[in-house]
């Protein structure tokens, strides 16, 4: 690390958990973050600022006015303009250290190969359908997923590694395709949530690519904002999985 950053990551590089050979690993991760939207603009944030050498941002979509209420890396005159291109933008600002790469498009099946180039990935997208891609794109390459979702007061963070049974997967949690029913869209939400679950997913990933303290690998958090609750609900592997179980691997959503 040359003088800047060894200044830059000072609050790390006394961390003992974090330290010199942490923040190299962050300097040399390369890490996917799918949605850049209300989750994937704190989660970005905090690691660009973190020092991760390579981040990867995928969105299809454009910047809306109606955005700014909670996706923190967009301003008024980025309206109208390609979320990942803003991005990518307000991240170099931040830190311009590290390495950006925008994939301005949705995440499909055929992203097999592009996710192999990468460490670890964070889905903050907002459906299921493209939730269940993701989770079975991310066991079919063996990369460890960091999964968010809020809605209203509410929000949720897990983390998966289900390759070789290492851990549950998304589908343990959800087994077969719901009813999309209320989205932010329709119900709302309070945007603060969004930065309090996208930071977490931050603290997260930051945790697996240092090797530091116990990933919600298996677990389920839950936070509750009108209630100032947390729960963490522990999440079995389903040996009847469609992705990850015992039979073949299923590869529909």
């Amino acid at each position: 690390m040359n003088p800047d950053e060894i200044e830059r990551y000072a609050r790390h590089l006394i961390l003992k958990d974090i330290g010199g050979p942490g923040q190299q690993k962050l300097k040399f991760a390369k890490v996917l973050i799918i949605g850049a939207g209300g989750l994937g603009a704190p989660a970005a944030l905090y690691l660009a600022a973190a020092g991760v050498g390579t981040l990867g941002l995928m969105d299809d979509d454009v910047v809306s006015l109606s955005n700014l209420q909670r996706q923190v890396l967009f301003g008024s005159k980025d309206v109208g303009e390609e979320k990942t291109m803003a991005a990518a933008r307000t991240l170099s600002r931040i830190n311009p250290h590290i390495d950006i790469i925008t994939h301005q498009r949705r995440f499909e099946e055929d992203c097999v190969d592009l996710t192999e180039k990468y460490d670890l990935v964070l889905d903050g997208t907002d459906n299921f359908a493209s939730r269940f891609v993701i989770n079975t794109v991310c066991h079919q390459t063996g990369t460890p997923l960091v999964s968010g979702a809020a809605i209203g007061f509410e929000g949720q963070v897990a983390c998966f590694h289900s390759a070789g049974g290492k851990t549950p997967c998304y589908r343990c949690l959800v087994p077969t395709l719901p009813d999309e029913g209320d989205t932010c869209e329709t119900v709302g939400v309070i945007g603060a949530l969004t930065g309090v679950i996208g930071s977490m997913m931050a603290l997260e990933a930051i945790k697996i690519i240092t090797g530091s303290g116990d990933p919600l690998y298996g677990r389920l958090m839950i936070f509750d904002g009108l209630g100032a609750a947390w729960r963490v609900l522990n999440l079995p592997r389903d040996p009847a999985c469609p992705v990850c179980g015992d039979q073949p691997l299923d590869k529909s959503p």
